[in-house]
């Protein structure tokens, strides 16, 4: 068997796809469409779902996951549909896969493989490549064994001892050795891809106040984000359109900016290898001055999603990243009454439509008042030679009083402890009295 062989193959476009799922007790699924998720992921992948096959147990078949019943039934269903691939909403072992793939005689893959998968094919910058390559790799490592089915009829299934080292065997051991060494490499581009990406974010940080946009998969992140900047970035209605990170300029008004981050969408159980992978991608969700939390709202399973999220966020580091929700999509909801409840589920969260630009303007005070931080308001002289002072605050402040004296323009003004800080940093000769003010921002953790 050729190494890799079983990759190139995974692909599940335009095929017949039979969907399994093994519901177990807390298994986290949606009681009312279990497979829902699934049935998004084949979509994206390009399949076409011909039957669903479920199966309750309190737990699954140590050989074939399924009861051996349900193996031969899945069987008939394949056959019957001419089905090219069956797509399980559970992961499976390497033992599991090879089991049910000798039964059914059709491609298995479980649902980390799919999601694998899909990375592959939208996969399009280098660094989303190799990331995506390094997953699959470590999720490849620990099947080899079950790939090379043939050993068991070459060494009666017990490969050890003298005498009993076949072709297979051997070829099994180079594998090994090869995927270990590309992992490797990769593992080492990643972390001169990671360092640059940390360089960068960190240098990002310190000139401007950074926004992430966070969030499901398929919520509208991009769609958001292509309405508040020129960003371009790819919009569709498929799970994982976004891949890689998009980073560009957010003008708030009255001459407040930001950088505003796009980043890959989340899933329920996002295998922990991907995750890893693409460290460097979330980097800029990690290091976020705010994090804006995007959920579809016109999805039944929104609170679930939310939770999804905040999980997700939690293990990638970005637990104490302040956050804001915003419920995206409200234009496809029938009333009101259902953003009510949603508001009520998720407090502090805003709703709003990034294709009607409904709420949208709620949303852009709230990063400025977070961009700015603490208000303060101040009494400052700035000398009348000073014009650069002058225009920094009458763009950037908010001006409350305004009187001409001989040795200056005496000015009244509220900014925030950002525009503060960028004032110092011009070199200003103003000079100032003042007291700092509890700021009444409506963002918080």
């Amino acid at each position: 068997m050729e190494l890799g062989k079983r990759e190139n193959s995974l692909s599940v476009a335009q095929e017949k796809a039979v969907l399994v799922g093994v519901l177990l007790p807390n298994n986290g699924l949606d009681p009312h469409d279990p497979l829902g998720e699934l049935r998004a992921l084949a979509d994206t992948a390009g399949a076409e779902v011909v039957d669903v096959l479920m199966q309750k147990k309190s737990k699954p078949d140590s050989a074939t996951f399924l009861g051996k019943g349900k193996v031969h039934e899945l069987k008939e269903m394949v056959q019957f549909h001419g089905a090219d691939v069956v797509l399980f909403e559970n992961d499976l072992s390497p033992s599991q896969l090879a089991k049910i793939e000798e039964i059914v005689e059709v491609k298995i893959l479980d649902r980390s493989e799919l999601i694998l998968d899909i990375f592959a094919a939208r996969a399009k910058t280098s660094e989303a490549r190799l990331q995506v390559e390094l997953a699959q790799l470590e999720y490849t490592y620990p099947r080899l064994r079950a790939m090379w089915s043939h050993l068991e009829r070459i060494v009666g299934g017990s490969p050890t001892g003298i005498g009993t080292r076949g072709p297979g065997e051997q070829q099994l051991e180079t594998d090994r050795r090869i995927v270990q060494r590309k992992k490797t490499q990769l593992r080492r581009e990643i972390a001169e891809v990671q360092a640059r990406k940390t360089r960068e974010v960190a240098a990002r940080n310190i000139d401007h106040f950074t926004v992430g946009l966070v969030g499901y998969t398929n919520a509208g992140k991009s769609t958001f984000f292509n309405a508040v900047t020129e960003g371009g970035a790819y919009a569709d209605d498929k799970l994982f359109a976004t891949l890689s990170t998009r980073t560009r300029q957010w003008k708030l008004g009255d001459g407040d900016e930001v950088m505003l981050s796009d980043t890959v969408g989340f899933v329920r159980n996002l295998p922990h290898h991907l995750v890893a992978s693409f460290k460097a991608t979330l980097e800029e969700a990690i290091n976020a001055d705010l994090l804006l939390i995007i959920i579809d709202a016109a999805d039944p399973n929104a609170r679930r999603m939310y939770d999804t999220v905040n999980e997700v966020l939690n293990d990638i580091g970005a637990k104490d990243n302040p956050r804001l929700v915003v419920l995206n999509k409200i234009d496809k909801l029938d009333n009101n009454a259902e953003v009510l409840m949603l508001t009520r589920e998720i407090p502090d969260s805003v709703p709003v439509s990034a294709v009607t630009g409904i709420g949208v303007d709620k949303i852009v005070e709230t990063v400025r008042e977070a961009s700015r931080g603490q208000t303060r308001e101040l009494e400052m002289t700035i000398p009348h030679s000073d014009g650069k002072t002058l225009n920094f605050l009458e763009t950037r402040a908010v001006i409350l009083e305004r009187n001409y004296e001989n040795e200056g323009v005496i000015l009244r003004v509220k900014l925030g402890q950002r525009q503060l800080n960028q004032l110092l940093a011009t070199g200003t000769q103003a000079n100032w009295k003042g007291k700092s003010e509890p700021t009444t921002s409506g963002w918080g953790r």
